[in-house]
């Protein structure tokens, strides 16, 4: 796993990869976190959080990334998986930016999307797991 610093760096680079447009009102920027951040809907010590987009009157529009999540789950790949992983995330994190600006919140948008991912990882521990 990268260390913090080569973390760091890898998302910096990404970022600069990103056109200047999605940059628009993101006044909170774009933090790392050294933190391991569990959701907090989580069934079992399975489901960890990799980024988060906020709106907060005082931060503003942020995005952060925790270091502490992606060492937690990819600690035995190699630092080019963990690089696309952190591609992913912030590109992720930066659709739910330009949605938010654009007034995007319903059927077809990326919150509709990670709220079926949670049902699906709902269904999954249901499966794994059925009442007696």
């Amino acid at each position: 796993m990268m260390t913090l610093e080569e973390f760091d760096q890898a998302v910096e680079e990404e970022m600069s990869l990103l056109p200047d447009y999605v940059y628009k009102e993101l006044n909170g920027g774009v933090l790392v976190d050294q933190a391991a951040c569990m959701h907090p809907r989580r069934l079992a010590d399975d489901l960890f959080i990799l980024g988060t987009y906020s709106v907060d009157p005082i931060m503003g529009k942020q995005i952060v990334l925790y270091y502490g999540s992606f060492a937690a789950t990819m600690q035995y790949l190699p630092d080019s998986a963990v690089r696309q992983q952190i591609r992913d995330t912030l590109r992720h994190e930066f659709r739910h930016h330009l949605e938010t600006n654009a007034g995007l919140f319903g059927k077809g948008t990326l919150i509709e999307e990670d709220r079926n991912a949670m049902i699906r990882y709902f269904l999954r521990h249901k499966e794994a797991d059925p009442a007696p």
